[in-house]
Protein backbone atom coordinates (compact mmCIF):
# COMPACT_ATOMS: atom_id res chain seq x y z
CA UNK A 1 0.00 0.00 0.00
CA UNK A 2 1.46 3.41 -1.10
CA UNK A 3 1.61 5.53 2.20
CA UNK A 4 2.19 8.63 0.11
CA UNK A 5 -1.16 10.22 -1.54
CA UNK A 6 0.66 13.05 -3.40
CA UNK A 7 3.54 14.02 -4.47
CA UNK A 8 3.96 17.45 -5.56
CA UNK A 9 8.07 17.95 -6.39
CA UNK A 10 9.98 16.87 -3.62
CA UNK A 11 6.88 17.45 -1.21
CA UNK A 12 5.00 14.21 -0.35
CA UNK A 13 1.59 14.11 1.21
CA UNK A 14 1.21 11.16 3.05
CA UNK A 15 -1.93 9.26 3.99
CA UNK A 16 -1.61 9.14 7.62
CA UNK A 17 -1.22 13.16 7.75
CA UNK A 18 -4.72 13.35 5.79
CA UNK A 19 -6.39 11.06 8.13
CA UNK A 20 -5.92 13.15 10.97
CA UNK A 21 -7.07 16.26 9.54
CA UNK A 22 -9.94 14.61 8.65
CA UNK A 23 -10.11 13.55 11.97
CA UNK A 24 -9.88 16.76 13.14
CA UNK A 25 -12.63 18.47 11.07
CA UNK A 26 -15.18 15.39 11.65
CA UNK A 27 -14.43 15.92 15.43
CA UNK A 28 -15.17 19.87 15.23
CA UNK A 29 -18.12 19.42 12.93
CA UNK A 30 -19.52 17.46 15.56
CA UNK A 31 -18.80 19.56 18.22
CA UNK A 32 -20.03 22.95 16.33
CA UNK A 33 -24.33 22.29 17.05
CA UNK A 34 -23.50 21.95 20.71
CA UNK A 35 -21.59 24.90 21.24
CA UNK A 36 -24.50 26.54 19.12
CA UNK A 37 -27.24 25.07 21.48
CA UNK A 38 -25.27 25.59 24.66
CA UNK A 39 -24.53 29.13 23.88
CA UNK A 40 -20.71 28.75 24.11
CA UNK A 41 -18.06 31.26 22.75
CA UNK A 42 -17.00 29.24 19.89
CA UNK A 43 -13.97 31.52 19.11
CA UNK A 44 -12.91 30.55 22.91
CA UNK A 45 -13.74 26.75 22.72
CA UNK A 46 -11.56 26.31 18.88
CA UNK A 47 -9.00 28.35 20.44
CA UNK A 48 -8.67 25.61 23.64
CA UNK A 49 -9.10 23.05 20.70
CA UNK A 50 -5.98 24.21 18.97
CA UNK A 51 -3.93 23.96 22.04
CA UNK A 52 -5.73 20.86 22.79
CA UNK A 53 -4.26 19.57 19.20
CA UNK A 54 -0.98 20.81 19.51
CA UNK A 55 -0.27 19.03 22.82
CA UNK A 56 -2.34 16.29 22.17
CA UNK A 57 -0.14 15.54 18.93
CA UNK A 58 2.90 16.37 20.91
CA UNK A 59 1.96 13.70 23.94
CA UNK A 60 0.94 11.17 21.07
CA UNK A 61 4.37 11.55 19.70
CA UNK A 62 6.33 11.61 22.78
CA UNK A 63 4.44 8.51 24.26
CA UNK A 64 5.51 6.64 21.32
CA UNK A 65 9.36 7.60 21.61
CA UNK A 66 9.31 6.98 25.32
CA UNK A 67 8.22 3.07 25.33
CA UNK A 68 10.40 2.32 21.96
CA UNK A 69 13.45 4.74 23.25
CA UNK A 70 16.60 1.97 22.14
CA UNK A 71 15.01 2.58 18.92
CA UNK A 72 15.30 6.38 18.48
CA UNK A 73 18.34 6.77 20.76
CA UNK A 74 20.03 4.74 18.16
CA UNK A 75 18.06 6.87 15.50
CA UNK A 76 17.68 10.44 17.22
CA UNK A 77 16.43 11.94 13.11
CA UNK A 78 13.17 9.66 13.19
CA UNK A 79 12.15 11.17 16.34
CA UNK A 80 10.12 14.02 14.62
CA UNK A 81 8.98 11.80 11.53
CA UNK A 82 5.80 11.61 12.66
CA UNK A 83 4.28 11.03 8.73
CA UNK A 84 6.12 7.37 9.10
CA UNK A 85 3.20 6.65 12.13
CA UNK A 86 4.20 6.46 15.66
CA UNK A 87 1.48 8.32 17.46
CA UNK A 88 -0.09 6.86 20.42
CA UNK A 89 -3.58 7.69 21.17
CA UNK A 90 -3.59 7.41 25.04
CA UNK A 91 -0.22 9.58 25.22
CA UNK A 92 -2.60 12.26 22.95
CA UNK A 93 -5.92 12.06 25.06
CA UNK A 94 -3.99 12.31 28.03
CA UNK A 95 -1.93 15.34 27.19
CA UNK A 96 -5.22 17.14 25.97
CA UNK A 97 -7.04 16.73 29.10
CA UNK A 98 -4.63 18.55 30.97
CA UNK A 99 -4.50 20.88 28.52
CA UNK A 100 -8.57 21.16 28.44
CA UNK A 101 -8.15 21.41 32.36
CA UNK A 102 -6.04 23.99 32.20
CA UNK A 103 -7.67 26.07 29.73
CA UNK A 104 -11.09 25.59 31.40
CA UNK A 105 -9.61 26.31 34.36
CA UNK A 106 -7.99 29.58 33.08
CA UNK A 107 -10.84 30.98 31.09
CA UNK A 108 -13.88 30.18 33.75
CA UNK A 109 -14.80 27.45 31.41
CA UNK A 110 -17.36 23.98 32.67
CA UNK A 111 -14.49 21.33 32.45
CA UNK A 112 -16.82 18.39 32.55
CA UNK A 113 -19.03 20.25 29.88
CA UNK A 114 -15.92 20.96 27.58
CA UNK A 115 -14.64 17.25 28.02
CA UNK A 116 -18.04 15.78 27.46
CA UNK A 117 -17.87 17.88 24.22
CA UNK A 118 -14.37 16.72 23.38
CA UNK A 119 -15.40 13.03 24.03
CA UNK A 120 -17.68 12.57 20.82
CA UNK A 121 -15.41 14.63 18.77
CA UNK A 122 -12.28 12.57 19.21
CA UNK A 123 -14.26 9.38 19.34
CA UNK A 124 -15.12 10.11 15.54
CA UNK A 125 -11.20 11.65 15.14
CA UNK A 126 -9.82 7.91 16.40
CA UNK A 127 -12.69 6.26 13.66
CA UNK A 128 -10.39 8.57 10.94
CA UNK A 129 -6.78 8.10 12.51
CA UNK A 130 -7.00 4.16 12.23
CA UNK A 131 -7.34 4.37 8.44
CA UNK A 132 -3.70 6.17 8.52
CA UNK A 133 -2.29 3.07 10.45
CA UNK A 134 -4.13 1.08 7.43
CA UNK A 135 -2.03 3.36 4.97
CA UNK A 136 0.91 2.56 7.22
CA UNK A 137 1.09 -0.89 7.05
CA UNK A 138 0.68 -0.60 11.23
CA UNK A 139 -1.36 -1.46 13.98
CA UNK A 140 -2.58 -4.83 12.67
CA UNK A 141 -2.79 -8.22 14.11
CA UNK A 142 -1.02 -11.36 13.44
CA UNK A 143 -0.88 -13.22 10.41
CA UNK A 144 -4.21 -15.05 9.03
CA UNK A 145 -5.02 -17.48 5.92
CA UNK A 146 -5.76 -15.83 2.57
CA UNK A 147 -8.87 -17.73 3.29
CA UNK A 148 -9.68 -15.46 6.47
CA UNK A 149 -8.62 -12.21 4.48
CA UNK A 150 -10.77 -12.53 1.41
CA UNK A 151 -13.43 -11.90 3.90
CA UNK A 152 -12.58 -8.41 3.21
CA UNK A 153 -12.91 -5.97 0.50
CA UNK A 154 -9.73 -6.43 -1.90
CA UNK A 155 -8.25 -3.09 -0.98
CA UNK A 156 -8.36 -4.33 2.53
CA UNK A 157 -6.58 -7.44 1.56
CA UNK A 158 -3.92 -5.74 -0.36
CA UNK A 159 -2.86 -3.17 2.45
CA UNK A 160 -3.26 -6.33 4.84
CA UNK A 161 -0.77 -8.38 2.53
CA UNK A 162 2.64 -7.15 4.19
CA UNK A 163 6.14 -9.02 2.87
CA UNK A 164 4.56 -11.59 1.84
CA UNK A 165 1.69 -12.93 4.67
CA UNK A 166 -1.55 -11.23 5.40
CA UNK A 167 -2.59 -9.82 8.38
CA UNK A 168 -5.55 -9.62 11.16
CA UNK A 169 -6.93 -5.97 9.98
CA UNK A 170 -7.70 -4.75 13.54
CA UNK A 171 -7.44 -1.24 12.54
CA UNK A 172 -10.58 -1.94 11.05
CA UNK A 173 -12.03 -3.42 13.68
CA UNK A 174 -11.03 -0.40 16.01
CA UNK A 175 -12.34 2.37 13.30
CA UNK A 176 -15.78 -0.22 12.79
CA UNK A 177 -16.37 0.15 16.92
CA UNK A 178 -15.39 3.53 17.46
CA UNK A 179 -17.58 4.78 14.38
CA UNK A 180 -20.24 3.00 16.09
CA UNK A 181 -19.53 4.24 19.66
CA UNK A 182 -19.87 8.09 17.90
CA UNK A 183 -23.29 7.04 16.40
CA UNK A 184 -24.43 6.28 20.02
CA UNK A 185 -22.99 9.14 22.01
CA UNK A 186 -24.46 11.22 19.26
CA UNK A 187 -27.84 9.88 20.07
CA UNK A 188 -27.17 9.70 23.67
CA UNK A 189 -26.06 13.59 23.99
CA UNK A 190 -29.14 14.62 22.90
CA UNK A 191 -30.89 13.51 26.35
CA UNK A 192 -30.71 15.23 29.22
CA UNK A 193 -27.94 14.71 30.82
CA UNK A 194 -25.23 15.43 33.83
CA UNK A 195 -22.17 17.23 32.79
CA UNK A 196 -19.09 14.16 32.78
CA UNK A 197 -21.44 11.22 31.62
CA UNK A 198 -20.39 11.65 27.82
CA UNK A 199 -16.74 11.60 29.14
CA UNK A 200 -17.53 8.60 31.61
CA UNK A 201 -19.43 6.72 28.58
CA UNK A 202 -16.53 7.66 26.13
CA UNK A 203 -13.73 6.55 28.74
CA UNK A 204 -15.21 3.17 29.56
CA UNK A 205 -16.65 2.14 26.30
CA UNK A 206 -12.98 3.00 24.35
CA UNK A 207 -11.40 1.27 27.17
CA UNK A 208 -12.97 -1.67 26.44
CA UNK A 209 -12.49 -1.46 22.51
CA UNK A 210 -8.74 -0.55 22.40
CA UNK A 211 -8.54 -3.68 25.46
CA UNK A 212 -9.50 -6.57 23.01
CA UNK A 213 -8.30 -4.73 20.26
CA UNK A 214 -4.98 -4.55 21.51
CA UNK A 215 -4.85 -8.23 22.49
CA UNK A 216 -4.62 -8.94 18.81
CA UNK A 217 -1.87 -7.08 18.04
CA UNK A 218 1.78 -7.50 16.99
CA UNK A 219 3.19 -3.93 17.49
CA UNK A 220 2.26 -3.25 21.23
CA UNK A 221 4.17 -0.71 23.31
CA UNK A 222 6.07 -2.84 26.20
CA UNK A 223 6.34 -2.44 29.66
CA UNK A 224 8.06 -5.44 30.30
CA UNK A 225 5.72 -8.06 29.83
CA UNK A 226 2.92 -6.05 29.94
CA UNK A 227 0.70 -4.28 26.79
CA UNK A 228 0.72 -0.44 28.15
CA UNK A 229 -2.24 0.10 25.79
CA UNK A 230 -4.11 -2.75 28.14
CA UNK A 231 -3.14 -1.15 31.25
CA UNK A 232 -4.12 2.02 30.15
CA UNK A 233 -7.50 0.85 29.02
CA UNK A 234 -8.43 -0.61 32.28
CA UNK A 235 -7.17 2.88 33.80
CA UNK A 236 -9.97 4.61 31.51
CA UNK A 237 -12.34 2.16 32.41
CA UNK A 238 -12.00 2.80 36.14
CA UNK A 239 -11.93 6.63 35.61
CA UNK A 240 -15.04 6.07 33.45
CA UNK A 241 -16.57 3.74 36.48
CA UNK A 242 -16.01 6.32 39.16
CA UNK A 243 -16.94 9.17 37.38
CA UNK A 244 -20.20 8.28 36.82
CA UNK A 245 -20.96 6.54 40.48
CA UNK A 246 -19.93 10.28 41.14
CA UNK A 247 -22.27 11.67 39.08
CA UNK A 248 -25.08 9.68 40.16
CA UNK A 249 -24.34 9.83 43.98
CA UNK A 250 -24.40 14.42 43.67
CA UNK A 251 -27.08 13.09 41.59
CA UNK A 252 -29.09 11.30 44.76
CA UNK A 253 -27.78 13.77 46.67
CA UNK A 254 -29.84 16.72 44.75
CA UNK A 255 -32.80 14.87 44.75
CA UNK A 256 -33.00 14.19 48.21
CA UNK A 257 -31.89 18.11 49.22
CA UNK A 258 -34.97 19.06 46.62
CA UNK A 259 -37.35 16.75 48.71
CA UNK A 260 -35.95 18.21 51.91
CA UNK A 261 -36.82 21.92 50.23
CA UNK A 262 -40.05 20.83 49.36
CA UNK A 263 -41.18 19.32 52.82
CA UNK A 264 -39.94 22.46 54.16
CA UNK A 265 -41.68 24.79 51.77
CA UNK A 266 -45.23 22.08 52.55
CA UNK A 267 -44.80 22.75 56.28
CA UNK A 268 -44.32 26.85 56.24
CA UNK A 269 -47.57 26.63 54.07
CA UNK A 270 -49.45 24.45 56.50
CA UNK A 271 -48.12 26.65 59.38
CA UNK A 272 -48.96 29.83 57.43
CA UNK A 273 -52.61 28.52 56.79
CA UNK A 274 -53.51 27.50 60.36
CA UNK A 275 -52.12 31.14 61.41
CA UNK A 276 -54.36 32.19 58.70
CA UNK A 277 -57.49 30.01 59.96
CA UNK A 278 -56.82 30.97 64.14
CA UNK A 279 -57.23 34.93 62.96
CA UNK A 280 -59.97 34.68 61.54
CA UNK A 281 -61.73 32.53 63.94
CA UNK A 282 -60.42 35.16 66.72
CA UNK A 283 -62.13 37.99 64.68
Amino acid sequence: MNRIALQIGSLSIYWYSIMIILGIIAGSFAAYPVLKKKKIDIDNFFNMVFYAILFGLLGARIWYVLFNLDYYLENPSEIIAIWNGGLAIQGGIIFGVVVIYLYSKKHNMKLLENLDIMAVSVQIGQAFGRWGNFFNGEAHGGIVTKSFIEHFPKFIQKGMFIEGNYYHPTFLYESGLNLLCFIFLLFYRRKEHKDGTILSIYLIFYGIIRFFIEGLRTDSLMLGNIRVAQLISILFIIIGIIILIIINRKKEENKEETKKIKKEKVKKEKVKKEKQSKNKKQK
